[in-house]
């Protein structure tokens, strides 16, 4: 094994700085042949045992782990056994293997295990050479992409044929236009020689990366206690005002008081509303009570839970607290540049100091935005994707910024497991991953348009319901770009993320915040602060310096539907412990890229109080 492996033992395996025993190696090392498992996977299998064992996962004496091997050992033979004595059958879903007929379902493509081989008869592939239509952009010769959905196996799975993507109506249609009075620039004549953007990420990338599905409820209260108090000390700070002024809302007084909480309902099903609308208090001010609001005296207001508040008021009763006023929330400073900075971008984008009509201005930039998914659901064509691709290559966009889902784990076809790769794809079935399914379904498009537009800056962002990714919980990291085949210039960033492109501000994140705040928001009162509903959760978003502000989040069988088996989406999957890791970083964005399933908008956000 090598030196590398017994380091990345020890540095999974061992207790601080004293390294593992040389049979403690020697065992894991003949673990990890034994079952074909890397470092990482051991250590994941190791964890699961420790828990249903219920010991300290840090132990690894030589004793546990042969009787670790042995239960690895044994779940295999109870698996192979239950495979050996169940009859086959073909099932809707089963993931079809080279060369045999009406073979079990290996399911466990989250894992990256399985994905179908090439066993479809040649007559669907002649099938799929005669749907293909050919691309007439720069990005030729696109190779050809996977075959459609048999009729009777759509018909089964309750799907209803597309229309076809190249017969869409009114195709690059202009819905809505922000600043529709300046002149549309004209595209560059040939690709410019060397890159204009300069990113510069705001976000701690790493801190992404921390291991999922491992919440503790002490650091979760912790977490939500910690945001209340940060913004009282915020609301101190913007209105002046004595930490004398603070107090709990809880408590029976006939002073008034400005109290700083979340908003949450006192019914755990239904809609928040003005019955069930209650305030939560921290730990510190408190005691993380909760006590009911009374609005009568509030002209208008509009509320949704996780919402972070100051509200003056009083509660004399005991029972209530009623709100006199609500206190605006201030607003992380506004980006800004130095003129030296300016200069260096204007440069950049001009071309370089050396470049022809320096004095003249530069062609602006020309950035990208999309979001997943990039199929329709009756095929993996990837054709608005080839599209997308095919555009930015046509008008030699600067930048080029996807977010998930790239390969939705909801897509009928991705969660039946059956469809073939292109013919061209050279793999090995019983060896092949999702990542395989990229490398050949996605990369190669990204990639064309790299060759095309070699300075362009391609940006991924991944999603909740990306299959390739094992970071399931948000916030996200990154999913790894090792085996997708992707071109170096093409970056894979965080959900969310906030970075610099030249001087502008970019804040992004795959997550569809807008719908659910939309879904979970309480309006009420003669006259509400802001009658406009996309600019309103919108501005929910930006005051709250979250990029999901809403906690708890929607009921995922409140979502809109999605294409594979019952529709059920898998929701936000929000790891409490680190939300802090979703909160804007020092400063507001000056663009924030939010998709959502509202209809599409661009608003200029700004602050009404």
């Amino acid at each position: 094994m090598a030196d590398d492996t017994v380091a990345e033992l020890n540095e999974r395996f061992g207790t601080g700085n004293q390294e593992l025993q040389p049979d403690v190696v020697a065992e894991l090392q003949s673990i990890m042949r034994l079952h074909e498992l890397d470092v990482q996977d051991l250590f994941f299998k190791w964890e699961s045992y420790c828990i249903k064992m219920d010991m300290d996962e840090q132990k690894a004496p030589i004793s546990t782990l042969r009787a670790f091997k042995q239960d690895l050992q044994d779940a295999l033979e109870r698996s192979n056994r239950t495979q050996a004595n169940s009859k086959p059958e073909k099932r809707v879903g089963a993931t079809p293997r080279t060369g045999t007929k009406n073979t079990a379902d290996v399911f466990g493509m989250l894992d990256g295990l399985t994905t179908p081989g090439p066993g479809r008869s040649a007559k669907l592939s002649a099938r799929r050479r005669q749907l293909d239509t050919p691309s007439v952009s720069r990005v030729k010769a696109e190779p050809a992409s996977s075959p459609l959905k048999l009729e009777d196996q759509m018909n089964s799975l309750g799907v209803v044929p597309s229309l076809s993507f190249n017969d869409r109506p009114n195709p690059g249609e202009v819905i809505e236009a922000l600043n529709d009075h300046l002149p549309p620039s004209e595209p560059p004549i040939a690709p410019f020689g060397e890159p204009r953007i300069k990113l510069t990420a705001a976000s701690d990338q790493k801190k992404l990366g921390y291991k999922p599905l491992a919440m503790k409820l002490s650091e979760a209260s912790e977490i939500l206690d910690d945001r209340i108090d940060d913004f009282m000390h915020l609301v101190m700070e913007h209105h002046k005002l004595d930490d004398s002024a603070f107090g709990s809302a809880a408590i029976q007084s006939t002073t008034e008081v400005v109290a700083v909480g979340r908003i949450a309902s006192d019914s755990s099903e239904g809609k928040l509303n003005a019955a069930s609308l209650v305030l939560e208090t921290s730990r510190r001010m408190g005691g993380g009570l909760r006590v009911p609001l009374n609005l009568a005296e509030l002209a208008g207001y509009h509320f949704f839970p996780g919402q972070i508040v100051a509200l003056r008021g009083i509660n004399t009763s005991g029972k209530d607290f009623t709100v006199q006023e609500v206190l605006s929330i201030p607003l992380l400073p506004n980006a800004a540049s130095s003129l030296e900075a300016l200069e260096i971008h204007r440069q950049r984008i001009r071309g370089g100091p050396d470049a022809m009509d320096s004095d003249s201005d530069p062609l602006p930039l020309n950035i990208m935005f999309a979001s997943g998914p990039y199929t329709a659901d009756d095929n993996l064509d990837f054709e608005p994707l080839r599209a997308l691709c095919n555009e930015a290559a046509d008008i030699y966009a600067d930048a080029l910024v996807l977010t998930g889902p790239f390969i939705d784990m909801e897509h009928p076809l991705i969660a039946s497991g059956d469809f073939d790769l292109p013919d061209e794809a050279l793999y090995e079935p019983d060896t092949a991953t999702m990542s395989t399914v990229f490398k050949y379904m996605i990369s190669p498009a990204l990639n064309r348009l790299v060759a095309a537009n070699p300075h362009v800056t391609v940006l991924l962002v991944p999603s909740v319901r990306d299959v390739i990714d094992k970071h399931v919980s948000w916030p996200q990291d990154s999913f790894s770009r090792k085996e997708l085949g992707l071109h170096k210039s093409v970056r894979i960033i965080g959900n969310p993320m906030t970075l610099s492109m030249n001087e502008t501000v970019l804040g992004i994140s795959s997550q569809d915040v807008l719908w659910e705040l939309r879904a979970e928001e309480l309006v009420g009162g003669s006259k509400p602060p802001d009658p406009v509903l996309l600019s309103r959760v919108c501005r929910y978003v930006v005051e709250q310096k979250h990029y999901f502000p809403l906690f708890p989040p929607t009921d995922r069988h409140k979502l809109p539907k999605t294409g594979a088996g019952s529709g059920v989406p898998p929701g936000a999957m929000l790891d409490v412990s680190y939300l802090k890791l979703g909160e804007m970083v020092g400063i507001r964005p000056d663009v924030l890229v939010l998709p959502s399933a509202l209809p599409a908008f661009a608003r200029v956000c700004t602050n009404p109080m």
